[in-house]
């Protein structure tokens, strides 16, 4: 319940700041929204080993950039359900996150139109399965998230932006996952 009220404080602090261009520390605040897409190949162990290892998720977020170099985003990530037989039964498993990330911009060349991305971050992980041959698994865990990326900016409202992420989760049936994300974002 503390990570859920510390990640709608989060969110809250996001939508409190306006549009127009607020000062901190000398630098603009420019919150933004976004969508992804995300492939996400996990590393099953235990009973959980003959699932698909593949998923595919959609993921929302919203962000602030603070300044020309940091920044913070929220985001929550809901995957699609695979199944699978495993020890001859119909199993069935999907996930769904929820987390904070510290962004670290390098902007590129002198037209800011590409970024160089590296995040940290830690986000709640909820596997859920079923019929597996202990029964049904439904746990949620922290896990630590390590990122790199690019994003090019269109105009100082439009962005696309690729990365690649680690996630260490390390339960008793997910050990970590692998994804590539691609998506849009808006600022304000």
């Amino acid at each position: 319940m503390n990570k859920a009220l510390l990640l709608a404080g989060a969110a809250c602090i996001f939508f409190s700041t306006q549009a127009n261009a607020q000062q901190m520390f000398g630098h603009e605040i420019e919150p933004y929204v976004g969508a992804d897409y995300i492939f996400s190949a996990a590393d099953f162990k235990g009973d959980a080993n003959k699932l698909k290892e593949d998923y595919n998720s959609g993921s929302v977020n919203v962000g602030t950039r603070l300044g020309k170099y940091a920044g913070l985003e929220a985001y929550y990530q809901m995957s699609g359900e695979r199944k699978a037989t495993v020890e001859g039964e119909k199993a069935k498993a999907k996930f769904h996150s929820y987390g904070l990330d510290l962004y670290g911009y390098m902007p590129l060349g002198c037209t800011d139109k590409v970024d160089l991305l590296a995040s940290v971050g830690l986000g709640n992980y909820n596997l859920e399965v079923k019929n597996l041959p202990n029964g049904k698994y439904d746990k949620d865990h922290m896990g630590y998230r390590f990122g790199v990326g690019a994003q090019y900016n269109f105009n100082e409202h439009v962005s696309a932006r690729v990365m690649g992420r680690y996630t260490l989760v390390d339960t008793s049936y997910l050990d970590n996952l692998m994804e590539v994300t691609a998506g849009l974002r808006y600022t304000f």
